[in-house]
């Protein structure tokens, strides 16, 4: 049943009802937004303004639905904001319980109150700002100079009644005493910043504005102005400059750091510029050696200098390098007549390496600026050292051969090609190797097997090497040994030692009538004569085929390049066993 408002004769009511009298619709008369809901909360009865409402924004309803349905009594008043064509306007609606169980939903327009409260509280908060900025530090001085009047806040760490007939210039910094001051100017003064003595001595900064006092007769009377206590906003100003100085210096270090691509010529830069930019007489980068670097709880980190840039620095024994390594910030020191300031490197929590700075031991001290320096600079290093690291993993992996550790065939090659073109190479020897009964090994106990024997051959191949040898793996069960500077006869003793190596593999063999061994084929290079990569490793295969066709576990020497070109296969010196 529709809710009637019983009006007779009313004027207003034969208006809304087209001339006509008797019970007339609230909702039809209400001046906000109306509307009835029935039971189920469906809408029965709407004002034109309401259903303007709903069409334009529907989202507003079901909040209002949600909220009638969880009151159990007369649920009150709920503002909810509506979208419409003027922008968002804040609705509020009263909720009235109908007897058939349904509400009677009457609006009103909250907006402009709401807007209206808000500019109200934000026009006194922006008063209480402005009182507070401008009455920091009110004052007037008199004829004689001293102050006659101070704000009730008073200034510096001084109450009021403290500065009353003081002379301001006792305020002054020592340094300071014999400058103009505001307090007793002759002109007007604007934003003039200087420096005062606070109460518990410190410095504080001040900006200053004020103007002269003058009698009738013109005669100087004193001042009047308005000092802003601006301490903390140029200490934190100074720090940030500071702060992008010392991120300059860094920036320029990673840059360096990062652009260069030579590791080695990349850490000597970023020695000099640290030394530089901490005005150190030196610097020293060291790093963890491989396997050493450890972290908490770790092993010992062992450290290897690898840049250096400066004046000679006495020596840095063991204890002082450990104690930077070990400490979890920075390290200072004395060694002699010099200061030095250390800090380690690490990432991940684990240290990598440590640096070290130094500096006659008459300069200034180390300040906090240097020691924030310091270690923004240990952080990248230590960053670097972890980078550097992992392309050292990255180029090992590379090249080296995942299951033995040798060169693989591309490096092997390439290391080769390098060697024999150097114009002060000697002569030198290439023994190419090959494993006798390998695939007997896989074929009756696997490739675990198999990769174990792989492995002991690649042990063999690179145990007692010199640097400058280039024991390499080619593929399935192929070797390469590269002896640089070597003579024919020294290339017989390397082949022997590994044929008498293979004795300690015997147990890795398939059965004892297909035992482990290795056929050899030695080509001895001669420089200048013109022998590229390609025919030097075609003589030494063509010897190890002739050490295999003797019977297995025997090297045999290829004829000299001059003589491979006429030389047939019966010109190769005759296979060599074992002794």
């Amino acid at each position: 049943m529709d809710l009637l408002l019983t009006t007779g004769t009313s004027a207003t009511a034969s208006a809304a009802t087209g001339g006509q009298t008797g019970p007339v619709p609230l909702v039809a008369l209400y001046p906000g937004p109306a509307l009835r809901l029935d039971s189920a909360l469906a809408v029965a009865e709407a004002n034109a303004e309401a259903e303007d409402m709903m069409d334009s924004d529907p989202r507003w309803l079901p909040e209002l639905r949600n909220w009638l349905s969880a009151s159990s009594v007369a649920p009150g008043l709920r503002s909810v904001p509506v979208e419409s064509l003027r922008g968002i306007m804040i609705v509020e609606w009263a909720g009235v319980p109908l007897p058939d169980g349904g509400f009677l939903l009457l609006g009103r327009d909250d907006t402009l109150e709401r807007q209206l409260r808000h500019t109200l509280t934000e026009s006194r908060r922006r008063y209480k700002d402005l009182v507070e900025v401008s009455s920091d530090f009110a004052w007037e001085t008199g004829p004689d100079g001293t102050f006659v009047f101070v704000s009730h806040k008073g200034a510096l760490g001084y109450p009021a009644d403290a500065l009353i007939g003081r002379d301001p210039r006792s305020l002054a910094l020592e340094e300071a005493e014999d400058l103009p001051m505001p307090f007793d100017c002759r002109r007007a003064i604007d934003q003039t910043e200087l420096w005062l003595k606070s109460a518990d001595g410190t410095p504080a900064c001040v900006v200053a504005s004020a103007l002269p006092l003058f009698g009738v007769q013109g005669d100087w009377i004193g001042a009047r102005g308005v000092c802003r206590d601006v301490t903390e906003q140029v200490l934190r100003s100074n720090e940030l400059a500071r702060i992008r100085n010392r991120e300059r210096l860094l920036g320029h270090i990673v840059h360096t750091l990062r652009d260069r691509l030579d590791a080695a010529e990349a850490l000597a830069v970023a020695a000099t510029e640290t030394a530089r930019a901490l005005s150190a007489d030196g610097c020293r980068i060291y790093r963890a050696e491989e396997g050493a670097a450890g972290g908490n709880g770790g092993s010992r980190v062992v450290l290897s200098l690898v840049a250096e840039f400066g004046a000679k620095l006495p020596g840095v024994g063991t204890a002082l390098l450990d104690r930077i390594a070990n400490s979890e910030g920075l390290v200072t020191d004395r060694l002699g007549d010099v200061q030095l300031i250390g800090e380690r490197t690490e990432y991940r929590q684990a240290a990598n390496g440590a640096l070290l700075v130094w500096r006659a031991g008459d300069s200034e001290p180390w300040d906090e600026d240097d020691r924030h320096l310091m270690s923004g600079v240990a952080d990248h290093i230590g960053i670097a050292h972890a980078h550097l690291a992992y392309q050292e993993r990255l180029r090992r992996l590379s090249e080296r051969d995942g299951l033995t550790g040798l060169f693989n065939r591309r490096t092997f090659f390439e290391r080769l090609e390098e060697s024999i073109s150097r114009p002060d190479s000697g002569p030198s020897a290439l023994l190419y190797v090959d494993l006798d009964n390998f695939k007997a090994v896989n074929d009756l106990h696997g490739h675990q097997q198999g990769d174990a024997v792989l492995k002991a051959i690649g042990t063999l191949l690179s145990t007692g090497v010199r640097p400058g040898d280039l024991p390499g793996r080619l593929g399935g069960d192929e070797f390469v040994l590269w002896l640089g500077r070597t003579d024919e006869a020294k290339a017989r003793i390397v082949a022997e030692r590994l044929l008498n190596g293979m004795r300690d593999l015997a147990h890795l063999s398939a059965s004892p009538e297909k035992p482990l061994g290795l056929s050899i084929g030695i080509a001895v290079h001669t420089p200048g004569r013109g022998e590229s990569v390609r025919e030097l490793t075609d003589r030494s295969d063509a010897a190890m085929y002739d050490a295999k066709k003797s019977g297995k576990g025997h090297f045999a020497l290829a004829p000299a390049y001059r003589a491979a070109a006429q030389a047939s296969s019966s010109d190769v010196s005759a296979a060599e066993p074992i002794p």
